[in-house]
């Protein structure tokens, strides 16, 4: 995968669900569209919730990736 500029990286390690969702969501309202938002957390839970949250808004999931025990999303803005 090609290096993607990230306009805004989104902390939102040792929250659980449904805050990481929360704070993406409020995160990719900040951005223009096309622009990539980071999201760096803690619950396991948000595998399938970044998932589940790009179908349901139509934002591009472009990665989604464990090291350790943070969890790392990009998402692209789409509207």
């Amino acid at each position: 995968m090609e290096a993607q500029t990230v306009s805004l990286v989104v902390d939102a390690k040792g929250l659980a669900c449904p805050m990481p969702i929360f704070k993406a969501k409020k995160g990719l309202q900040t951005v223009e569209l096309g622009e990539v938002v980071e999201v760096l957390c803690t619950d396991p839970g948000s595998l399938a919730d970044f998932k589940a949250f790009a179908n349901s808004t139509g934002h591009e999931l472009m990665l989604s990736e464990q090291n350790g025990t943070v969890y790392r999303f990009l998402l692209r803005r789409a509207k």
